[in-house]
């Protein structure tokens, strides 16, 4: 069986306070909220700088089982250094406490800016170093820099996967190279829908496929119909079967036989912008596809230990 998780992107956003957030939940517990709504979220903070040890291991324990935490790579890496010497800023990302999460440890994204375009052999480099499981990851991390004592978690509990994916945003990664790269290091290429601002592709590229919806019709800002909900479910119910959606847009055709148990997907809605979109776009999908936590708003409160009588004005 598949696995399907429907998310959000981050979770601390003061408008969605006594909206998607009820009146009177305390700041800190919106992680725990958020994540008995939702099976799954992205972390944005390790985008923009290095966290530590200790936030990864309390985003774990604030979290139930059966959660599942998406990574954000670090801008470092990606949009100040675009790659270059990408093995020392690996190290240190990978040391930062990314094993602290553990069985909740799930895909790590990589997204490169508009202004960067693909260089094969510079993303060949990049691509061949990513860890495949948390023992390669903890031993790259070794190579971390000395700023860095006493900030490092490099002990894996267990023996487990590591996924990766890349989002682009420069049409040079339109072409059957770029498509052919992923596939040989079994990376996931982000489907993406960013209201025709960015080139977009839909090739399977991995084992799993990695989608992030930005806004249907204004980056980051406009939500989804149900229409529209109804029409992405219906790929992703494909896509998860191991099957191709007849109107996919692809570079190349997959000629890769469908596997046999299906395909995990990752969605997450990034129309963060406006009060309350991602959060109720993403509960709509979740119910569409009949996937992540069915608890009501008030089962969750009484779980994280919120009054009840706590006004509530969200849906999602």
């Amino acid at each position: 069986m598949s696995d399907i998780r429907v998310g959000i992107s981050g979770w601390t956003y003061k408008p969605w306070r006594g909206e998607f957030y009820p009146d009177g939940l305390p700041q800190k517990k919106e992680l725990a909220y958020a994540s008995r709504r939702f099976n799954a979220l992205e972390i944005n903070g390790t985008f923009y700088s290095l966290q530590k040890p200790k936030s990864f291991q309390n985003w774990y324990e604030q979290t139930p089982d059966d959660f599942l935490f998406a990574i954000k790579g670090n801008r470092y890496l990606t949009h100040m250094r675009k790659l270059r010497d990408p093995q020392q800023p690996l190290a240190n990302f990978f040391a930062s406490g990314l094993l602290c999460l553990r069985e909740k440890l799930g895909p790590i994204l990589w997204q490169f800016p508009p202004q960067m375009s693909f260089h094969e052999e510079e993303f060949e480099s990049f691509l061949s170093l990513l860890p495949k499981d948390t023992y390669e990851l903890a031993k790259l991390g070794e190579k971390h820099d000395g700023f860095m004592k006493g900030k490092v978690d490099l002990e894996p509990d267990a023996k487990r996967r590591v996924r990766h994916a890349v989002e682009f945003r420069h049409e040079s990664f339109l072409n059957q190279r770029f498509i052919t790269l992923l596939r040989k290091y079994h990376i996931s290429l982000v489907i993406a829908d960013v209201a025709g601002k960015y080139p977009t592709t839909e090739d399977v590229t991995s084992e799993f496929l990695y989608l992030r919806l930005h806004g249907a019709r204004k980056l980051y800002q406009s939500g989804y119909t149900n229409k529209e909900i109804a029409a992405w479910s219906e790929k992703i119910k494909l896509w998860s079967e191991g099957k191709e959606p007849p109107d996919a847009r692809t570079i190349v055709e997959n000629a890769k036989k469908p596997p046999k148990s299906g395909r995990d997907i990752y969605l997450f809605f990034d129309n963060t912008d406006v009060k309350l979109r991602a959060p109720v776009d993403a509960r709509e999908m979740a119910k569409t596809l009949g996937v992540g936590p069915t608890e009501s708003v008030s089962a969750v409160l009484k779980d994280l230990g919120v009054k009840s009588e706590t006004k509530k004005r969200s849906s999602a």
